[in-house]
């Protein structure tokens, strides 16, 4: 049908239906309480800007502060404790919000005077934390050998980092005294007292709140807010405040006024109506016969013929959501609930009728290569459970309008969000964290490799490395993958997969093999340590790839050139060793030849080796060798790397230098 004719149809029936309406008085405080902006933070319920909203937009002890100076970006900050706090991220999904204190960030030595255990009221510590402790006037006479001392403090260096505290710390006081601070920093991993415990301390730990859920008042277009006087909820809707939803009723008088317009109206357009109707469901009935001819097509060429017609969700075991679900729980897949693109296809976040929180992604197109891949994720992701795999929680039918895939929702982003994209600079990711994801990812590649068929990723990178809120990984992305049988050496297939990750291999030969995901691999290990993009072309002509960049700079014994210097500090030898380490994982990961790179599972236990320290170097003539003890049971690991890769940057006092 003609569109202006559908479009003058429904002008004439909004018309017709709210002349004479009587337009509803503004109540004090409508509209005031909207989400706000703060540097890249949003600010709602049960949070409130002081500075911004009136007091009844949020609950009193949750008043922040934007705060801009200098033309530096706005921070957010608040009191809690008696103290100024910064605001580094608000977890809305999860009721959890990151804080450092205000003196952590902007002193060149900080160093905690106070201890954060109790009395936070209304917020309680995340279990995700960890606690560390903190020595500080301390006397002289004491033997404190065990710990990191802090050189810089304003008592003469006479304080000590800790580690991690575990109730309880033993000294040898001989007859000394010393002050006991215990903090809680989120991101620690116990690697002794050799940390950058600075870096800790400005990441900040995790705090859980309890308010009441905003959830039903904004669904029903209130704004959540709260009241002084009665310390109770309430949603303040364009009528007027509510006690917990926006329940409007409507106007009799203006109802029987509008009476007549509506059956006038309805009278008018009722034979224009059935005629849409008409052509619209004759098109709809055309459009469903071509959809499902071509899942068919698919179907039919894919399928055996024990299951040729059985639906996708009794074949693969994965629940069933209808396509009008899906969209109520998007908000008709509006904009403002994109989360971003992912393999072939628009992520939305979304919420279902059971209060799940879960990502939905919405395939461009419907073709027959669009259904190949989203069959393809479906039966790979109802075949895997591991705890550092995204879980797949539902699909639509082949059958329906669009296919949609459902997924957890992993509210904190990707690595490469954090590394090189828009939450870059926060600085979230210390060492011990990165370390840690680059473990749970070779984790989840290694439990791929090993299932029975094996499953090739084929599109392993930063910008499918999903992180939860407490920063453990989820690995997703599966519309490219691959079964891989196991009498077979390798797949032949036309290359896929993103620039700058993808095997060289793969694009002189079109076979995939586990070590593609190998290679890939090695280049997300670059990322971790250098916070790099895989492929910038505003690099020199050379260095545009990363991994070409790495393997340069490696063979050049210029790592320090690669290295975010960020990540430690230069008298950090533990950190910059286990960087160092690393680096040379990547290296062997990112050989031009395949059956020179080590399988995932040896780089795994490499990984593994690194985080725990019980590894040792060993100087060659042309290589380097780094195993662990011969008590730990796990094989030695030969890097390939021409000359030494610590040369230049590891002191020598800690790795002597044979090669120079």
């Amino acid at each position: 049908m003609n569109p202006g004719i559908l479009l003058s149809l429904k002008v004439f029936l909004i018309l017709s239906l709210v002349e004479d309406r009587p337009v509803l008085a503004a109540t004090i405080g409508s509209g005031d309480c909207q989400p706000q902006r703060c540097g890249n933070q949003t600010i709602k319920y049960p949070f409130w800007l002081s500075n911004k909203q009136p007091s009844y937009c949020g609950v009193p002890p949750f008043n922040v502060t934007c705060i801009s100076s200098g033309g530096l970006a706005e921070t957010l900050s608040f009191y809690v404790f008696d103290g100024l706090y910064h605001v580094k991220n608000i977890f809305y999904e999860n009721k959890s919000v990151q804080i450092t204190a205000a003196g952590f960030e902007d002193d060149r030595c900080p160093l905690p005077t106070f201890n954060i255990t109790s009395g936070l009221y209304p917020f309680d510590l995340s279990s995700a934390n960890k606690r560390i402790f903190f020595l500080s006037n301390c006397s002289s006479s004491m033997n404190l050998s065990a710990f990191q001392n802090i050189s810089c403090a304003a008592d003469g260096g006479l304080a000590y980092f800790g580690g991690e505290y575990n109730g309880s710390v033993k000294l040898n006081f001989s007859g000394g005294v010393c002050k006991l601070f215990v903090v809680p920093v989120v991101g620690y991993i116990d690697v002794g007292i050799d940390v950058n415990y600075s870096a800790l301390l400005r990441t900040g730990w995790l705090l859980n709140w309890t308010a009441p859920d905003c959830t039903e008042c904004s669904d029903s277009g209130g704004q959540c807010g709260f009241n002084d006087t009665t310390s109770k909820f309430m949603c303040i809707c364009p009528d007027r405040v509510h006690t917990r939803k926006c329940e409007i009723v409507p106007d009799v008088a203006a109802h029987s006024r509008r009476t007549k317009h509506i059956i006038i109206g309805v009278s008018v357009s009722a034979g224009f109506l059935a005629l849409a109707c008409a052509v619209g469901f004759l098109i709809y009935q055309y459009k469903k016969r071509k959809m499902n001819s071509t899942s068919s097509k698919f179907l039919t060429r894919n399928a055996s013929s024990s299951h040729m017609n059985t639906e996708v969700g009794a074949h693969f075991q994965t629940h069933l959501f209808s396509y009008g679900e899906l969209m109520a729980a998007t908000d008709c897949f509006d904009t403002s609930r994109e989360l971003g693109d992912g393999g072939f296809g628009t992520v939305y976040k979304g919420k279902l009728r059971d209060g799940r929180t879960v990502a939905v992604k919405r395939l461009y197109e419907r073709n027959y290569k669009r259904v190949e891949q989203f069959m393809n994720e479906v039966e790979i992701l109802s075949l895997l459970r591991h705890q550092n795999l995204v879980s797949l929680y539902g699909c639509t039918s082949h059958r329906s309008r669009e296919l949609l895939l459902v997924y957890e929702f992993v509210p904190n982003g990707t690595v490469a969000d954090h590394l090189h994209g828009s939450r870059a600079s926060e600085r979230i990711l210390t060492w011990p964290m990165r370390l840690n994801i680059a473990i749970e990812t070779a984790d989840a590649l290694a439990y791929l490799h090993a299932v029975d068929p094996p499953i090739i990723h084929r599109d392993v990178k930063t910008n499918n490395i999903l992180l939860d809120s407490s920063f453990h990984v989820k690995v997703a992305d599966f519309g490219l993958s691959r079964l891989f049988p196991v009498n077979a050496t390798h797949v032949s297939t036309a290359p896929q997969g993103t620039p700058g990750y993808v095997d060289p291999e793969y694009h002189q030969c079109f076979q995939l093999t586990d070590k593609s995901d190998v290679y890939s691999f090695g280049v997300v290990l670059v990322e971790l340590i250098s916070s790099k993009q895989a492929i910038d072309i505003t690099r020199q002509r050379s260095e545009i790839h990363l991994a070409n960049m790495a393997i340069t700079k490696i063979q050049n014994h210029e790592l320090e050139d690669l290295v975010d210097p960020e990540l430690c500090c230069p008298s950090d030898e533990v950190t910059k060793m286990m960087i160092t380490m690393v680096a040379e994982l990547a290296f062997r990961c990112l050989q031009s030849d395949g059956d020179m790179r080590p399988p995932i599972k040896e780089v795994l236990e490499g990984l593994r080796a690194i985080e725990s320290k019980t590894y040792k170097t060993d100087k060659r003539e042309k290589n380097d060798v780094w195993t662990q003890d011969d008590a730990t049971g796990v094989r030695n690991i030969a890097v390939f790397s021409p000359d030494c890769v610590t040369g230049k940057w590891v002191s020598q006092s800690t790795t002597p230098n044979t090669s120079q």
